[in-house]
């Protein structure tokens, strides 16, 4: 892996990603990939790109050896061996390391080997100086027995819908920074960029490794199934498929790594997948996921809190995170999951399980990685940056797409069998009526619907539509700006508004709880339950619900924050009353037909999953 030194805008945002300075940094004016650092400082290397972590290395591959290779020129300084482990605060001076390397205005290659113990989680080095000193060419070495690194051909698939300022980037990164470099994946790396938008121009953007292919909207699942194919058709043949999000924000160097993980790996980890991080476009140190898992309660769950990547104790921590299925009560997170902003497949996994659910969207990369029930990989320096959830909540994903795939899914191929997905709709029905949210508990009843047709109707080509229809049925927000008037007769002054105010719930005793439940929050019982004029202000997510504030309300008033957006809802007991008598009538359906449905879904898998079908189903 190179010692990664870089002016792209996550780095120059978060500069820490990099290096962790008492001085400044700099690209060097006068020699090309130099980089100048300032003295008197000491410039630490041990950080969340740029520290070796040695304990995974370790674990997935063969190497077992390693080195660190240096060329500096400039003022005297002196070379230090680091390391840190989960209880590190702060970095660790590898006794008996320091080396003095001389003032010279000529550049000087040194190679160092590399010390650790079994406790040692990351490895990595600083550099102190009393001068300036400049740096070039450096990065970690391992040595491994002569015959042990894997042939991988490693092809990459970007499913794209009309994200050109995104992919337009990464195409342009990966032709210069993967293909055009000096590294070993230059000559192993392709990459198919699936166009679902056909928006793109294909001819002027393809060349002999990176290929721009036309295809008709059917969703990420559609999308990735031809990337599949195409990496498998592709001459050579791929050996392993990397699965990436087009609205990312990339760093090739994470590619490399990835290519020499691949090739150096353990045969215990051959048919593992290999999970990036999801970093925050917003806050680039921060680490929002890495590995998911369906909890109990049928939600999709990330297994650790966001980390913070500048900070050494959680960039340590993290590589060392055990998955704690042991404990009691965590079960469920042994149905882990990579989702495909980043993940990579290993081919004789295609083959054995086949191609991904004809679902459009939602789950079709977690019913994937719990249908293969692979080992996993992931280590720090893999990632890419993402915009967080809450910036991109989509009634018509979160509530129709996901009812429909989670009940497909699990029918299907046994998908997460210890989540009882019935129990969340049930939760997610109340909740949409708690909120007085018609429209979504509406989208939601629609998934049940279209789920109760039988695998044809989700196998022939209308997704699109579906999708489409549920955006249309979704709730309609407005700017804020727009609903200022009626918001103040409402007594809801929006110049008085925080988003701690907003998501702020407030406190109900079991009492206040049970009778909510069981008016639907007054949608039933007596109306003297609803106190007149009674404004609820709650965030427009389900991420943040704020049942709390909702029950005896007239109206409710749900913002979306960052899209400066919302709506105002008013209580209808009679849309109540259609949406709960046709809701319960499904679940009952739902009961008497579950063994026909989960026959029906289970025989059609190998069928919905084959290379046939989706050849058939795309039109190639």
């Amino acid at each position: 892996m190179n010692v990664l030194l870089s002016d792209d805008q996550q780095f120059v945002q978060s500069p820490t990603l990099l290096c962790r300075s008492s001085g400044r940094w700099s690209p060097s004016s006068s020699i090309d990939g130099a980089w100048r650092f300032a003295g008197p400082a000491t410039h630490d290397f041990t950080t969340f790109f740029n520290a070796l972590p040695v304990r995974k290395w370790r674990r997935y591959t063969v190497a077992d050896s390693f080195g660190i290779h240096l060329e500096v020129r400039g003022a005297a300084s002196t070379y230090s061996q680091t390391r840190a482990d989960s209880f590190s605060r702060y970095t660790d001076v590898v006794e008996g390391t320091s080396r003095e390397l001389p003032a010279s205005e000529a550049w000087q290659s040194y190679d160092f080997d590399l010390a650790y113990t079994d406790y040692d989680t990351i490895v990595s080095f600083m550099i102190s100086c009393e001068g300036e000193v400049e740096l070039r060419n450096c990065y970690y070495y391992a040595e491994v027995p002569e015959g042990s690194v894997r042939d991988v051909e490693l092809a990459l698939c970007t499913t794209t819908f009309k994200k050109e300022e995104y992919i337009l980037r990464n195409i342009g990164l990966m032709r210069k920074d993967v293909l055009g470099s000096d590294n070993a994946v230059a000559g192993h790396f392709w990459a198919h960029v699936v166009d679902n938008g056909r928006t793109l121009d294909a001819e002027a953007l393809s060349d002999e490794r990176i290929k721009v292919h036309p295809n008709d909207n059917v969703g990420g699942a559609g999308g990735f199934a031809r990337g599949m194919i195409e990496s498998m058709e592709q001459e050579p043949r791929a050996t392993h498929v990397l699965l990436m999000d087009d609205d990312v924000v990339i760093s090739p160097e994470s590619i490399v790594r990835t290519y020499n993980l691949l090739a150096l790996v353990r045969e215990e980890y051959a048919d593992a997948f290999v999970g990036g991080s999801m970093m925050s476009l917003d806050e680039p140190t921060d680490m929002y996921e890495r590995m998911g898992f369906m909890r109990f309660d049928g939600v999709c769950d990330r297994m650790h809190p966001t980390m913070h990547m500048d900070v050494l104790h959680d960039v340590a921590s993290v590589d060392d995170f055990d998955v704690p299925s042991y404990l009691p009560g965590c079960a469920d997170q042994e149905q882990q999951y990579f989702a495909w902003w980043y993940c990579v497949i290993p081919m004789t996994q295609v083959e054995r399980h086949g191609l991904p659910l004809p679902i459009f969207v939602r789950y079709d990369d977690v019913e994937y990685s719990r249908r293969c029930k692979p080992r996993f990989m992931n280590m720090i320096g893999i990632c890419v940056w993402h915009s967080p959830f809450f910036m991109r909540y989509s009634g018509a994903s979160e509530r129709y797409q996901t009812t429909r795939n989670a009940l497909i899914a699990q029918y299907a191929s046994d998908f997460a069998p210890l989540s009882d997905f019935v129990g969340m709709l049930y939760h997610w029905f109340y909740m949409e009526i708690a909120r007085f949210n018609y429209a979504h508990a509406a989208l939601l009843i629609k998934g049940m619907e279209d789920f109760l047709k039988g695998p044809e109707w989700i196998m022939r080509p209308l997704a699109q539509q579906a999708f489409m229809d549920a955006n249309r049925a979704a709730e309609k927000m407005r700017p804020v700006e727009e609903l200022d008037g009626e918001l103040r007769a409402l007594g809801v002054n929006l110049d008085k508004l925080t988003d701690w105010i907003i998501y702020r719930d407030a406190p109900m005793s079991p009492r206040e709880r049970r009778l909510s439940e069981l008016t639907y929050n007054g949608h039933r019982g007596p109306r003297s339950y609803i106190v007149e004029g009674k404004v609820a202000v709650i965030d427009a997510f389900d991420f943040e619900h704020g049942l709390g504030k909702l029950p005896r309300a007239e109206t409710v008033v749900a913002i979306d924050i960052p899209n400066r957006q919302a709506s105002i809802r008013r209580r209808s007991r009679t849309r109540f009353k259609e949406l709960h008598t046709r809701f319960h009538s499904l679940i009952k359906e739902l009961h008497d037909r579950e063994d026909e449905l989960k026959e029906a879904y289970s025989s059609a898998l190998p069928q919905m999953t084959s290379f046939p079908f989706w050849k058939e189903y795309l039109g190639i």
